[in-house]
């Protein structure tokens, strides 16, 4: 054997009882689990290491159903914000905005349009364009070593609907539909698990309904998911939820709701309304899960609040209207007086708005404080070129609390890495459920909260090997101290790092050892397995 953990607690995904037992690894792979008062003549297993896991406890590696990693997996060998929380997979591709599929043009358009969430790219060769393209691009970065954590990815709807349509307010026509079609099945067939949206977020809010359930009968066909970021957190989250699973039952579709919570005034205390509509609907036969970080406040760009229409023809044409007067003040009406579709419906109160980063350094002033108006919102967008990231103060924590209880619930971190001030969600998502939730407020058994990172998100994914601690399984595990982890940012201080985490292993290797970042890039992407 190459690793036997010894006298661990595992933990082992499934939401059942924890147990004592030796833990073997080999060829990256669980190779045996000898549980502590085995029967007589069932030998301690041995190996060429011992690690010595007293006080410890072990589980399956954490899956982030949620990640804006797409370009950092590429640039940052280390990506500690992951690895050193526990996650052993990303999914990537989210929000429906994404960098492939794509032709020249969509590529430069994207990049613009996603500039807060990743920055611009200028430090990363696009030497890619279909969605296999880039899965092989993660396995083969840093000279060939691969990354950090394993992927997979969802191709982005967003992103598919500027390549064949254009950023155009119009339902497609036929041939631009049987154009994205055919860009949604051909990312599929290469790989992809599922496929994204941005509903609040341009083009991808421009496609009515018709047009989502004709693109998520190919990933059904494909045994993928859905995964939305509906049409709204606020005013009508409801009627947006229930949009989702109409849409998806219409089109027999597997529905994941991305970061499903429910914000602003007029949703406090509202998530029991969500819950007996997903159970409804469950109970009924229809396929759904989630995801949530546990935070109230949320993160995006600070463009992504503008009313649909003026983002129409894409990010200059955004810059014209700003520069405009007319235009300008016609924005600040939606904004502030009638509820910008960007905004979620909901009129804006600009000081839940702090400014979480930056595309130009000579404007980090701003980073860190609360939007004093629509004067300062115009001027960071226009001079910083929409590349400007929030956080909005608009959640509640009763809301937080009962969605991540329930059944169908998984963890994802929709963790933004760039910016000056990002949010501590993107460092301290896993270990946070973990000290704060599970340890501190018993919202969740240790037992029930490492299946909602686990086991869950991996069933989703349609992993057969991952997720659970099995004989034969891969070997994507945590060590972690459930007397001491807790996540180390805040919102003050949001990269540092956990603590109570000393080991984490993908593929058997070891990413975090003793609490220190290997050199070691074990990632790799993880590929949609065909439906049976």
């Amino acid at each position: 054997m190459d690793l036997v953990i010894r006298d661990v607690d595992v933990v082992d995904g499934s939401g059942g009882d924890s147990y004592r037992a030796d833990v073997a690894l080999d060829g990256g792979r669980i190779a045996a689990i000898v549980k502590e008062g085995a029967a007589a003549g069932c030998q301690r297993p041995t190996a060429r290491r011992v690690l010595d896991a007293e006080g410890l406890t072990l589980s399956p590696g954490f899956i982030d159903m949620h990640a804006h990693s797409d370009l950092a997996l590429l640039r940052d060998p280390d990506h500690s914000a992951k690895a050193a929380q526990g996650v052993t997979l990303e999914v990537l591709g989210q929000d429906g905005l994404s960098y492939a599929p794509v032709d020249d043009r969509t590529l430069t358009e994207v990049r613009r349009a996603i500039t807060g969430w990743n920055g611009d790219g200028s430090d990363i060769d696009f030497d890619w364009r279909t969605v296999g393209e880039y899965l092989d691009r993660l396995d083969r970065s840093h000279g060939g070593r691969g990354i950090a954590v394993n992927a997979a990815y969802l191709v982005p709807q967003g992103t598919v609907r500027m390549y064949a349509v254009g950023w155009d307010d119009r339902p497609a026509t036929d041939a631009e539909l049987n154009r994205m079609r055919r860009l949604v099945a051909e990312g599929m067939e290469q790989g992809a698990v599922g496929m994204s949206s941005g509903l609040t977020y341009t083009p991808g809010m421009y496609a009515p309904d018709s047009e989502l359930t004709e693109l998520c009968g190919v990933v059904a066909r494909y045994g993928g998911y859905y995964c939305p970021h509906h049409r709204s957190y606020g005013a009508g989250a409801l009627q947006a939820y229930e949009e989702m699973v109409a849409l998806t039952r219409d089109a027999g579709c597997a529905l994941h709701l991305a970061h499903a919570t429910m914000n602003f005034g007029v949703n406090k205390g509202k998530a029991p309304d969500l819950l007996s509509l997903l159970d409804r609907a469950l109970d009924a036969g229809a396929d759904i899960s989630l995801d949530t970080y546990p935070y109230a406040p949320g993160c995006t760009t600070l463009v992504a609040l503008l009313p649909s229409w003026a983002s129409e023809g894409g990010p200059e044409a955004i810059l014209a209207r700003l520069r405009d007067e007319a235009a300008s003040e016609r924005i600040r009406h939606h904004l502030e007086e009638i509820g910008s579709d960007g905004c979620h419906g909901v009129p804006v109160e600009w000081d839940t708005v702090e400014i979480s980063g930056v595309s130009d350094p000579g404007l980090a002033r701003f980073v860190g404080r609360r939007v004093d108006g629509w004067t300062t919102v115009r001027r960071l967008l226009v001079e910083d070129r929409l590349g400007t990231t929030i956080l909005q103060h608009v959640g509640h924590e009763e809301n937080v609390r009962a969605i991540m209880r329930h059944r169908v619930h998984t963890g994802g971190s929709d963790g933004i890495l760039r910016g000056l001030k990002p949010h501590p969600r993107a460092y301290g998502t896993f270990p946070h459920y973990l000290g704060r939730y599970v340890r501190e407020l018993g919202v969740l058994s240790l037992e029930e909260c490492v299946a909602h990172l686990t086991s869950r998100p991996a069933a989703r994914l349609r992993l057969p090997d991952r997720g659970l601690i099995r004989e034969g399984y891969r070997a994507d595990l945590v060590l972690f101290d459930p007397t001491t982890v807790a996540a180390g940012s805040t919102y003050a201080s949001p990269r540092r790092l956990p603590t109570g985490i000393p080991h984490v292993l993908i593929n058997g290797t070891f990413v975090i050892e003793d609490g220190k970042r290997t050199d070691a890039l074990p990632g790799r992407s993880i590929r949609r397995t065909p439906a049976t």
